[in-house]
């Protein structure tokens, strides 16, 4: 499909791997499925290395999946007004190099400017979608554009095959297996789980109830690098792929850090995945698995208000009880417990006796999200209607 429009993505990486993982993911479906020239401006190209083995630290421009991916350097290059493209994406708000905007309002036709913000459940996200802010210097106007969860938003991001792929997966329990034993995982367990979180989850509470827990052996694999500090005290050894430790009904084991593709893999492989951020946040949604989400910490605990709202819309169709168990038990993950104890009794409904039904609602949640537009595909409407 020849492109009809050529547009730039910048990501400024502040969540480690977060805004990266969205922002890759989304150049690259732009890329691929839409009749669009895209260009990824990143600032750390280390980070994006990391999740997308292809990118060169070492290289400045790359062609990477059908997307040039360009070194956001600190200091920006002089920008010729006709190479500006006809969309320029901000990730997540971040402020484009001056030069580039002063570029972009002397280019014959200024492009249209598009903010993709951070995705939220809260209501007033609804209002604020595709509202427009005009520079206060430059005759150009800023669209506001805002993934979310219901129809009012610009949705989710989702490859168009994407469900289809992961339900070929899940039903296929050889296929299952042998992906988990390209990680190097040959453990049998009653259940799987995945955990990437932020250092200051409580995962030593987590590991001692699974441990005590008399409802059969539990795996948990950890990709290098995630937690690390108790991950290392609980195998006695760093953190490294390959280490593993029995303690109890619980072996935790170190897998290598994957791209996404795998980590898609993982996320369909496992009973119950310990998400973070945004980006493995959504993942685990179009898993249809049970999850656990570590919201990004925030000042004056922003971020709490956020993860209620999310817990609002999410646990709406749970009966009652169950939903209350799921509630304590996310926000005792997040910070706010009394106890130790009350995280470890949340965990211990959540990770065993609710399981089987937590699974049943998380493919009806993921079902009724994939009947919404996905946010490239609205974002590609919004420009069709702009341009």
């Amino acid at each position: 499909m020849t492109p009809v429009f050529s547009l730039d993505l910048f990501c400024s990486v502040v969540d480690n791997f977060g805004d990266a993982g969205v922002c890759w993911r989304l150049a690259r479906q732009l890329a691929k499925e839409y009749p669009l020239k895209v260009r990824l401006w990143i600032d750390r190209l280390a980070t994006l290395e990391k999740i997308c083995p292809e990118a060169r630290v070492n290289q400045a421009e790359q062609l990477v999946s059908g997307v040039t991916v360009l070194h956001w350097p600190e200091s920006f290059p002089e920008v010729d007004p006709a190479s500006v493209p006809d969309i320029v994406v901000e990730g997540f708000g971040c402020r484009l190099p001056d030069n580039y905007v002063s570029a972009m309002a002397t280019r014959k036709s200024p492009p249209l400017w598009i903010n993709m913000e951070y995705l939220s459940a809260e209501s007033w996200v609804d209002d604020c979608h595709g509202m427009a802010s005009p520079h206060p210097s430059f005759s150009l106007t800023k669209y506001f554009l805002f993934p979310g969860f219901s129809a009012q938003t610009g949705g989710l991001v989702r490859e168009a095959d994407l469900i289809e792929r992961r339900r070929l997966f899940q039903q296929d329990e050889a296929n299952k297996q042998a992906f988990l034993r390209q990680l190097g995982v040959d453990a049998v367990a009653s259940h799987t789980l995945s955990l990437f979180c932020y250092e200051d989850a409580p995962v030593s509470v987590l590991f001692d109830m699974l441990a005590r827990q008399k409802g059969g052996a539990v795996l948990c694999l950890v990709p290098e690098g995630v937690a690390g500090t108790s991950v290392s005290a609980f195998l006695g050894q760093p953190a490294r792929a390959g280490a593993k430790q029995t303690e109890g009904a619980l072996t935790v084991q170190v897998i290598p850090f994957m791209d996404q593709d795998d980590y898609d893999r993982l996320l369909w492989a496992c009973d119950l995945n310990f998400v973070r951020g945004e980006d493995s946040f959504v993942r685990a949604q179009w898993a249809a698995r049970p999850f656990v989400w570590h919201i990004y910490p925030q000042d004056e605990a922003a971020h709490l208000t956020k993860l209620h709202a999310f817990l609002g819309a999410y646990l709406s169709g749970m009966p009652v009880e169950e939903a209350e168990t799921v509630r304590k038990g996310w926000l005792a993950w997040n910070g706010e417990r009394e106890s130790d104890a009350d995280l470890a009794d949340s965990w211990q409904e959540m990770c065993f006796r609710m399981l089987p039904a937590l699974a049943e609602y998380g493919g009806e949640w993921g079902d009724e999200l994939a009947g919404r537009e996905d946010f490239a595909s609205s974002l590609f409407r919004f420009i069709n209607s702009m341009r």
